[in-house]
């Protein structure tokens, strides 16, 4: 099962420790269902990215490494389409029982900021094996913006999980008997009418049926500022995008971000992952930040959609409102967090088609109207 908040806690500095010469990690990072990890004190820009199971001794790393950039004070700019390793202030010291799982947080998709955690000498990225002990770095490319980085700014979290978490298709079927968690078309909709993908997951449809349909990320940009919040002007980095008969054709190599046709809940016994799209259905990558905490749009009537990042590869992509896009694949936790998701701090609780909070909202929105979209 996938721990929860108050057990989180409870291994803030043994299981989850603090890296040397950081700060130990605060109650502040934990979320229902995750803890956010922090950047540490300096940026190496390298020559390329490196395949997991690299060692990343200091000897190694210094003769990769082009320069080093300090993310103390102010910060420092890491260009677009260059490669970065970054040290986190937390390392694991797991215990045999627990493993541990890595995703970008809501934000860092939202930039369109390619990062993935590697646990040196763990032959995966982005997660690592029950009773590992060692440090924790982040790549970070920047896609799509120039952005400035900090010491201690929030781009990745991890979840710790002990023994088999996912639900099976028949245990998920019996969840949705007793609580519905799609709604469409004004309903929810029930196990017979819910679409499940064959893998004990739910698929999800892409919403073009809205005014705009999406974002497509600028092609020449200023400064995104990470830390930032509802400072940047939308129109300065998104284009506005339409899709008139429900269809859309998406450019190789650029950005986009859309909604779900469905709107979700997760109950507070569940945490769910938006899975990568079949590769056999296209060159097409999305759902770089897919991880949703337990309580997500469980006290909205209705739901919440979920927000898909997207990039198209090789060949222009045509999409169509309400065609299958992605999967959601469901946990359970190990008991109900003492928080739910976005209770008492900023969220995307009740997101529509939302950009990254570091934008402004409100009517400084390309194609938003006045009171939509505005990140509580």
């Amino acid at each position: 099962m996938i721990l929860v908040d108050h057990e989180l806690i409870s291994l803030l500095g043994s299981a989850l420790r603090p890296s040397p010469g950081a700060t130990m990690p605060t109650s502040a990072q934990v979320q229902p269902a995750s803890v956010d990890l922090r950047l540490g004190p300096a940026a190496y820009r390298m020559r390329a990215g490196i395949l997991p199971g690299s060692t990343l001794a200091p000897q190694p790393l210094e003769k990769l490494a082009l320069s080093t950039l300090s993310l103390e004070g102010p910060g420092a700019l890491l260009e677009r389409g260059l490669v970065y390793l970054v040290p986190l202030e937390e390392r694991l010291e797991l215990p045999p029982e627990l493993s541990a799982r890595f995703n970008p947080r809501s934000s860092t998709g939202r930039l369109d900021l390619f990062t993935r955690v590697l646990a040196p000498g763990h032959s995966r990225f982005d997660e690592a094996p029950p009773g590992y002990r060692g440090p924790l770095w982040l790549e970070i490319c920047p896609l799509s913006f120039p952005v400035r980085l900090r010491r201690g700014d929030r781009l990745a979290q991890v979840r710790l999980a002990r023994g088999r978490s996912a639900l099976t298709a028949q245990e998920l079927v019996e969840v949705i008997e007793h609580t519905p968690l799609v709604h469409l078309d004004g309903r929810w909709l029930g196990a017979q009418e819910t679409r499940f993908d064959g893998d004990g997951g739910i698929e999800l449809s892409v919403g073009l049926d809205r005014e705009p349909a999406g974002w497509r990320a600028a092609a020449h940009t200023g400064v995104v500022e990470f830390s930032a919040r509802g400072t940047h002007a939308p129109e300065e980095f998104f284009e506005a995008l339409h899709a008139p008969r429900g269809r859309c054709i998406l450019t190789p190599g650029s950005f986009y971000i859309f909604a779900s046709r469905e709107r979700l809940r997760i109950p507070p016994s569940l945490a769910a992952e938006m899975m990568p799209v079949d590769v056999g259905i296209g060159e097409l990558r999305n759902n770089y930040a897919g991880f949703f905490d337990s309580g997500f749009g469980w006290n909205s009537q209705s739901g919440t959609p979920a927000v898909l990042e997207v990039r198209a590869h090789d060949v222009p992509f045509q999409i169509e409102d309400g065609q299958v896009f992605c999967r959601l694949k469901f946990f359970r936790t190990s008991s109900r967090p003492e928080r739910l998701y976005g209770e008492g701090r900023v969220s995307y609780r009740d997101q529509g088609l939302t950009l990254a909070r570091v934008f402004d909202q409100g009517l400084g929105s390309p194609g938003a109207s006045p009171s939509s979209e505005r990140i509580r």
